[in-house]
């Protein structure tokens, strides 16, 4: 069953994405004298918790969301859970990597998982990437870098509709803070902290 196979690959990923917590403070230390760079994440999975995954399948099975763009795939963690979602809602997702060893990755926990068919992988600058999107779109994830958060929104805001959902992770960090402020200026949004302000959901106001 094929939930069953992503759940298998999501308990692995969390597994390994404990190791990983080493090398990630490590390469931090590093390059506490310079700005952080994407390449400097090149082998961390920065992933979602497993509950903000429960929550983001519940998100997308409640509202029978379908068409999904994720910004900042990395290993895949995030894009397996939306996968869980739209094998009930019969979507599919778009998802985008800066990194290609990290995107090959990706796409090898995806076949692992048995969702492949479901998901458009994307490698590359996201603002190249999904420059030319003309679906409308139900969830947008923004997930990656946060000095791009504003610049994805503004490209994919006219694709969004009434029921539109955009998840922003990290919204604690400076870069997603200063995003949030911009649409919180925005009458036309209305914005819902969530995991302790971690997670802001921004919705058209209805």
């Amino acid at each position: 069953m094929v939930t069953e196979k992503i759940e298998a690959t999501l308990e692995e990923l969390f597994k390994d994405s404990k190791y990983d917590r080493l090398k990630m403070i490590k390469g931090a230390a590093k390059s506490i004298l310079r700005s952080m760079e994407p390449l400097d994440f090149k082998d961390a999975y920065l992933s979602i918790s497993k509950e903000q995954g429960q929550g983001l399948i519940k998100l997308i099975t409640d509202n029978k969301l379908k068409r999904i763009v994720e910004f900042g795939t990395s290993f895949g963690i995030s894009t397996l859970f939306l996968a869980q979602g739209v094998l009930e809602t019969g979507g599919r997702i778009i998802t985008t990597e800066l990194i290609a060893s990290k995107a090959d990755k990706a796409i090898e926990n995806f076949k692992r998982a048995g969702v492949s068919d479901l998901i458009d992988v994307r490698v590359g600058d996201a603002v190249e990437t999904l420059k030319n999107h003309n679906d409308s779109i139900d969830l947008l994830l923004l997930d990656g870098w946060k000095d791009l958060y504003l610049s994805i929104f503004q490209m994919l805001e006219s694709k969004f509709h009434a029921n539109t959902f955009i998840y922003v992770d990290n919204a604690e960090m400076v870069e997603a803070k200063a995003f949030i402020n911009v649409i919180r200026k925005n009458s036309k949004y209305q914005l819902e902290p969530q995991f302790g302000g971690k997670v802001v959901l921004i919705s058209l106001k209805k």
